[in-house]
C-alpha cells in the first residue's frame, strides 16, 4: 500500500500543479494557490506517512508472542491512519468546485476530467487495500454530482447521475481489484513458502545425509574414525607405501570405570583421543575401534618417525596424569605392525596379536609382531578351524587329577582337565584351546563338551559308592560371562539325577573381578548345592569382599607359591597366610603343585588339608583312573 500511495502522489500533485495554473489563468488565482497549498500539505502528510518505518513489516518467525502481536496491530494503525489521510486529500480536491464557479465556468470540463482522471488514477494504483482510494474518490465525485445536480439542467442531471454511476463502478472495482490482489498475494507467499520449505527441507535432507556418513566412519564420543572409517580412508593408502599400524589398549580403564563411574570413563576416552591427535605425525589416521582399544595408521617413510619411536610416545603421552586420577592409574599397551599386508583387515590381526603379548608382559609396553607371532596367529586361526570338527569326533579329552587328603593317600577329590591333541601341532594348553573357541563362536560347545565328561566320571563315583569325591570343573572368565552357566549345569545334573554336592566350580580371580556379572550365576550354583572354589589364589586381585560375594567354599594356594616351598621363606609366609585365612573364614584350602617330597612335608607340617601336584598324582584318562585310583574302595574327605 505504500508503494500504490508513493507511485499515485506525484500524478496527484502534478494534476493540482495543473488546476492552479487553469485558475490562475482564468482570474481564480488567489483561491487556485490556497487550494494548490492545501492538497500539497495533505500529500507531503501522506508521503511522510509512508516514510516512517513500520513495525509490522519487521515481523519474524522468531518474534515473541507480544511482539509479533504488538507489530500486527501497528499494520492496522498505519492502514487507518493511510486511509484518514486519503480522505483529507479527497476533501480538498472536493473543494475544486470553488475555482470553476460549481462546474459552470467555461473551465468545467478541464476540472470535470481532472477529477475524473485523479480519482480513476487512484483506484488504479489503490488495487491492495479498497477502503485507501475509496476514502479518496468518495468527496470529489460526490462534490462533481451535487453541484450538477444544483444547476437545474437536464443535460447537468444526468451528468450527475453519469457521475454517480462511474463512483459505483470504481468502487465495484476498488473491491474487485483488492479480492484479486489478496489471491495473487496468498498464491504467491504460499509459493515462496512451499519453495522456502522445499530449500529448507532439501538443506535439513543434506545435513541428515552428512551427520549419517559422519556417523557411519567416525565415533560419537571422541569424534576419531571408527572401524569402518578406519577402513574405508585406508583403502587409497595400502598401496602408497610401507605403513605402521599401532594397536592400543588402556590399561586400568575397568579400574576407572569401575570406582569413578562411566562419565568418568567417557572422559578418559575424549582426553586420549585429544592427545593421540595431537601426538601424532601430519596425514596419520586415527581411530576407535570399540570400548578402550584405539588404532593409529601412519608412514614411517615420510614421516621420519619410526615405529619403536611413535609406539613410546604414545605410551608417554598417555601416561600422563588425568586430571582427577591418580598418578600412573593409567597406561596403554600397544601392538605394532610394520610391513606389507594385502589389506588392513590382517593388519589388524596382526596388531592384536602384538598388543595381547604386550599386555601379557606387563603395562606401558608395546610388541612389534614377528615371526613367532605370526605362527602364533596361524596356530589360533588353525585350532578356530578345526575346533569345531573336533568337537564332532570327540577329539579333545578330559583328564583327572587327583586331590589328596593331608595324609596324601586319601582320595577326596579329582579336577577335570581338557586336553587336545591337534593332528599338526601337538598338545594344545588349556587357555589356546579356550581362546580358540571364543575366536570361533564356540564358548558354549566347549562348555557342554567338558561338561558331559564330568557328569559321566560323577556317574561312575555315584555307582561306586563313592559321593564323597568331588570332581571340580574349570570355567574360564569367557564362559562366565558368556554361557548361562549356572543352567546348564543344573539342567544336566537334574537330567541324569546326579547329587550336586559331588560336582565343584573352579573359577580364577580374574573371574571374580567383574562380581556384577557372575554373581547372580555362582549364587545360584551354590543354592542348588554345588560348592565353588577360587582357583589361582594370591596371584590375581581377589579381595576379602570378593570371597564374601562369591560364597566360595574353596581356595586353592596357585603352584607359584607351592613348587619349591623349601628354599624359599617368602613362599612358605605366604602359604601360611593363606592356610590363616581359610581358617579363619572358614575355607577349605587345597595346595595346588606338589612337585616333591619336601614341598609335601613342608606343606603337612602347616597343616595344609588338601593337596594337589605331580608328586602325589599326574592327570590320567578315565580309564587309567578307573584301572588304578578307583580298584578299591577310598575312604573320601
Amino acid at each position: 500500500m505504500r508503494g500504490s500511495v508513493l507511485a499515485a502522489i506525484p500524478v496527484n500533485m502534478l494534476l493540482g500543479l495543473a488546476s492552479l495554473l487553469v485558475a490562475y489563468h482564468s482570474g481564480h488565482a488567489t483561491a487556485g494557490a490556497v487550494w494548490f497549498a492545501a492538497s500539497t500539505s495533505v500529500n507531503l502528510l501522506r508521503i511522510t506517512l509512508c516514510r516512517i518505518p513500520c513495525l509490522g513489516l519487521a515481523l519474524t518467525a522468531d518474534m515473541t508472542p507480544s511482539l509479533a502481536a504488538h507489530a500486527g496491530r501497528s499494520i492496522d494503525r498505519r492502514l487507518r491512519a493511510f486511509t484518514a489521510a486519503a480522505f483529507l486529500s479527497g476533501v480538498v480536491w472536493a473543494c475544486q468546485p470553488l475555482l470553476c464557479e460549481g462546474y459552470t465556468s467555461a473551465q468545467a470540463l478541464f476540472y470535470l476530467a481532472i477529477t475524473c482522471g485523479v480519482t480513476a488514477g487512484a483506484v488504479t494504483h489503490g488495487t491492495a487495500y479498497a477502503r485507501i482510494p475509496l476514502s479518496f474518490i468518495v468527496m470529489p465525485l460526490l462534490s462533481v454530482a451535487v453541484c450538477l445536480v444544483l444547476t437545474g439542467d437536464f443535460d447537468r442531471n444526468c451528468l450527475a447521475a453519469c457521475v454517480i454511476l462511474y463512483f459505483l463502478a470504481l468502487t465495484h472495482t476498488a473491491f474487485r481489484s483488492e479480492a484479486v490482489f489478496r489471491d495473487a498475494s496468498r498464491l504467491k507467499n504460499e509459493a515462496h513458502a512451499l519453495a522456502r520449505s522445499r530449500a529448507e527441507a532439501h538443506a535439513s535432507a543434506s545435513a541428515l545425509v552428512d551427520e549419517m556418513r559422519w556417523r557411519a566412519t567416525h565415533d560419537d564420543l571422541t569424534g576419531l574414525l571408527n572401524r569402518a572409517g578406519l577402513l574405508q580412508a585406508t583403502e587409497h593408502r595400502l598401496h602408497t607405501g610401507t605403513l605402521s599400524l599401532l594397536m592400543l589398549d588402556l590399561d586400568g580403564f575397568k579400574f576407572v570405570n569401575d570406582v569413578y563411574g562411566h562419565k568418568a570413563g567417557d572422559r578418559v576416552l575424549v582426553e586420549v583421543a585429544r592427545r593421540l591427535s595431537g601426538a601424532l605425525p601430519e596425514n596419520s589416521l586415527a581411530a576407535r575401534l570399540g570400548g578402550d582399544e584405539f588404532a593409529v595408521l601412519y608412514d614411517p617413510a615420510t614421516s621420519g618417525v619410526p615405529h619403536s619411536v611413535m609406539a613410546a610416545t604414545l605410551i608417554t603421552t598417555v601416561a600422563q596424569p588425568f586430571e582427577g586420577f591418580d598418578a600412573g592409574r593409567l597406561g596403554v599397551s600397544i601392538g605394532v605392525h610394520d610391513g606389507p599386508e594385502p589389506g588392513l583387515t590382517e593388519m589388524l590381526s596382526c596388531a592384536d596379536e602384538a598388543l595381547y603379548a604386550a599386555k601379557a608382559t606387563g603395562r606401558n609396553r608395546f610388541r612389534v609382531f614377528d615371526h613367532g607371532l605370526r605362527e602364533r596367529l596361524q596356530m589360533r586361526r588353525d585350532l578356530e578351524r578345526d575346533l569345531s570338527q573336533a568337537l564332532v569326533e570327540n577329539a579333545p579329552k578330559v583328564w583327572f587329577q587327583p586331590i589328596y587328603a593331608a595324609d596324601g593317600r586319601i582320595l577326596v577329590g579329582l579336577e577335570a582337565l581338557v586336553r587336545w591333541e591337534h593332528p599338526r601341532l601337538g598338545w594344545i594348553a588349556p587357555p589356546d584351546l579356550i581362546a580358540a573357541a571364543g575366536m570361533a563362536g564356540l564358548t558354549e560347545s566347549l562348555f557342554r563338551y567338558i561338561l558331559e565328561r564330568v557328569t559321566a566320571m560323577l556317574e561312575i563315583l555315584h555307582r561306586r559308592g563313592l559321593q564323597g569325591v568331588r570332581v571340580a570343573m574349570n570355567v574360564s572368565p569367557r564362559e562366565m560371562a558368556q554361557v548361562p552357566v549356572d543352567e546348564i549345569v543344573i539342567e544336566r545334573l537334574t537330567l541324569l539325577g546326579l547329587p550336586p554336592t559331588m560336582l565343584e566350580i573352579e573359577i580364577t580371580e580374574e573371574t571374580a573381578l567383574d562380581i556384577g556379572v557372575v554373581q547372580s550365576k555362582l549364587q545360584a550354583l551354590s543354592r542348588a548345592g554345588i560348592r565353588v572354589a577360587l582357583d589361582d589364589f594370591g596371584i590375581g586381585y581377589s579381595s576379602l569382599s570378593s570371597l564374601r560375594q562369591l560364597k566360595a567354599d574353596r581356595i586353592k594356594i596357585d603352584r607359584s607359591f607351592v613348587t619349591g616351598l623349601g628354599s624359599s621363606d617368602d613362599k612358605r609366609g605366604l602359604v601360611l597366610a593363606v592356610l590363616g585365612l581359610g581358617r579363619l573364614l572358614g575355607l577349605d584350602v587345597v595346595a595346588e603343585g606338589v612337585e616333591s617330597a619336601e614341598d609335601l612335608h613342608i606343606l603337612q607340617a602347616m597343616g595344609c588339608p588338601f593337596l594337589q601336584g605331580y608328586h602325589l598324582g599326574r592327570p590320567m584318562p578315565v580309564e587309567a583312573l578307573e584301572a588304578t585310583l578307583l580298584t578299591t574302595r577310598i575312604a573320601a574327605a
